[in-house]
């Protein structure tokens, strides 16, 4: 019990966190009372909707079903990694994601520290395999371990920092796709590890544990992937500064 309790209570951080950062960006960005309370509804609403749709569909078997086709991508994973796309996508020229701080998106990945520390635990329970932790293929709390570092930097503007956050932004999403390799195979294709039989328990589709692959996993998604827009667009004042510099220098050789 204080197992889920605690994977409840990492969700719940997550999703305030989630909360709070959209309505200081959306005050930020947005003028008018209306628009600003219809856009914090909006996001309150989709929040509240999948959490909804993940309890809903993690109280039937159909999850805890390991045959082919793989459910749990199916139903979970797939839908968000296309919302995260798509919503990337069109929103990546928006002044509100300039005016999130560039080191929040980073600090952020630091609670997937956290998130290992759950799957020592829940092996030692028999809920995932020991393939999940960092005993085996998963080196996720290392990387996540230098969350606070990378952003310091980032926070701190030191030199060639962008380049540096973007780097380590592809390295964190290298890592999600080596640790999704690793439970895919690990439930779905067992024969990988010589198994004739899923090495996963069935505990693992089932709520709370299922949060992982539908929304803490695709939350580490996500912010990798708005640091990566962020980092690569740049913003007024530097869109000025490079104005000032090209007219600078044509005017110089004028």
């Amino acid at each position: 019990m204080t197992l889920q309790f605690t994977y409840i209570a990492l969700t719940l951080l997550i999703t305030i966190i989630i909360v709070m950062l959209g309505v200081k960006t959306i005050k930020k960005s947005f003028s008018g009372i209306t628009k600003i309370r219809n856009k914090i509804i909006l996001l309150i609403t989709l929040l509240l909707l999948w959490h909804i749709y993940v309890f809903v569909i993690a109280q039937t078997a159909i999850l805890q079903d390991y045959s082919l086709p793989p459910r749990v991508p199916l139903f979970l994973v797939l839908p968000t990694f296309v919302f995260i796309g798509i919503f990337a996508y069109i929103n990546r020229n928006e002044n509100w994601l300039q005016n999130i701080p560039e080191h929040w998106l980073i600090f952020c990945q630091t609670f997937r520290v956290s998130l290992e520390i759950l799957f020592v635990f829940s092996v030692a329970k028999g809920i995932i395999h020991s393939n999940m932790t960092i005993e085996s293929y998963n080196y996720d709390m290392v990387f996540a371990s230098s969350a606070p570092f990378i952003g310091y930097w980032v926070y701190k503007k030191k030199k060639e920092f962008k380049n540096i956050a973007i780097l380590w932004n592809l390295l964190g999403l290298g890592v999600i796709t080596s640790i999704i390799f690793v439970v895919v195979t690990t439930v779905y294709f067992p024969g990988f590890y010589g198994s004739s039989e899923s090495l996963m328990s069935k505990e693992f589709g089932m709520y709370p544990y299922i949060l992982v692959p539908a929304f803490l996993m695709p939350f580490a998604v996500l912010m990798h992937i708005l640091s990566i827009v962020q980092l690569n667009k740049k913003k007024p004042q530097e869109n000025a500064r490079d104005s000032t510099t090209d007219y600078t220098v044509f005017w110089f050789y004028k």
